[in-house]
């Protein structure tokens, strides 16, 4: 990419070896950590998260978090597009009023963020919410999608819903689903069907996308718990990881080329996991249309972000290290695809 140009609505970027000028979009995935406000809400188990809690979670603490938050997804694909993400789709967050803060941060205010955000029944109090740049998209509909648990999967009888959200990025309708998969807390094995029963969920609404709108582009977003070669994304999601065996109806995963390659977004005990995943659907893969098309996956790994000591040395920096505030930003380091679509 040799340079951009800014146009009044999306800026445009040039590849110069077609000679063709495109406009950007910048879609994009965080998990937050454990970002909670400070005070204690008797229908969830956030009291950790007071101060009177374990973390002794007070207020210079919480403003410091969404400092942090805030730094991170303003710099996400602004080498690209100065405005960063369209779509950013979050997970650990506790509510409405931490994302209302996290969208006035100073870092933010110049993108007039918007989100769309329900409350779960999780037990920990933690949803998915998706934040967006109204200048690129118009939300249209949105609502929950329940994720039922197997029996005995989880030692929660509850997990986090999926967000369903469909709206227009530049005047061309799209789907969007935020996802937050149980853990594997209690162990992989035990914990799978659980994942499993997220996937079929997912599944469930791309059917009923497509049925409803054939050929609609959709993108399922979000903390997997699952690497992309996992079977509840490589045979529940049936995603792809070749853009030469997707066909229509299909899901196309990009991250197996990263994650083959040692890349992840958190690490555990030396192993890298990529968790954080952007999927899409068949439509965004032709790069002959009108319309916005799938072009690059990205994980931002900046070193700021990254441990600089320690035993979790080169890992994402931490918001706790047990219950010592390490002042990091998230264990989760967030993953973007940039979109491009044709322009004269």
């Amino acid at each position: 990419m040799k340079r951009i140009l800014l146009l009044a609505l999306l800026p445009i970027i040039v590849l110069a070896q077609q000679k063709q000028n495109y406009k950007v979009a910048i879609v994009a995935f965080y998990n937050c950590e454990n970002f909670y406000d400070t005070v204690h809400n008797p229908m969830i188990n956030d009291i950790d998260f007071t101060p009177a809690g374990a973390y002794k979670y007070n207020t210079a603490i919480y403003l410091d978090k969404v400092k942090k938050l805030a730094t991170v997804i303003s710099q996400i694909g602004v080498d690209v597009n100065r405005d960063g993400p369209a779509l950013l789709g979050v997970a650990e967050i506790e509510n409405d009023t931490v994302l209302r803060d996290l969208i006035h941060s100073p870092s933010l205010l110049r993108c007039s963020y918007q989100i769309v955000h329900y409350d779960s029944r999780d037990p920990r109090g933690i949803d998915v919410a998706l934040i967006y740049n109204p200048k690129y998209f118009v939300v249209e509909e949105s609502k929950p999608l329940f994720v039922q648990l197997p029996g005995r999967s989880k030692y929660a009888r509850y997990t986090r819903d999926i967000l369903w959200v469909r709206g227009k990025l530049d005047g061309e309708e799209i789907n969007i689903l935020v996802n937050h998969w149980p853990s594997k807390l209690g162990g992989e094995g035990k914990s799978a069907s659980a994942r499993a029963a997220a996937a079929a969920v997912c599944k469930i609404q791309l059917a009923l996308i497509e049925k409803n709108t054939p050929n609609a582009k959709t993108i399922v977003m979000g903390d997997l718990n699952d690497d992309p070669i996992s079977p509840s994304i490589t045979r529940v999601l049936n995603a792809k990881a070749r853009v030469q065996d997707v066909k229509e109806g299909d899901v196309y995963n990009p991250w197996a080329e990263l994650y083959n390659k040692g890349i992840g977004t958190l690490a555990y005990n030396d192993c890298w996991s990529l968790f954080d995943q952007i999927l899409l659907t068949y439509p965004w893969l032709n790069k002959q249309q009108d319309g916005f098309f799938f072009y690059k996956q990205f994980v931002f790994n900046k070193e700021f972000m990254t441990e600089n000591r320690g035993v979790r040395k080169g890992y994402p920096m931490r918001t706790w290290d047990g219950f010592i505030y390490r002042g990091g930003y998230s264990d989760h380091y967030p993953s973007y695809i940039v979109l491009l679509k044709k322009t004269k």
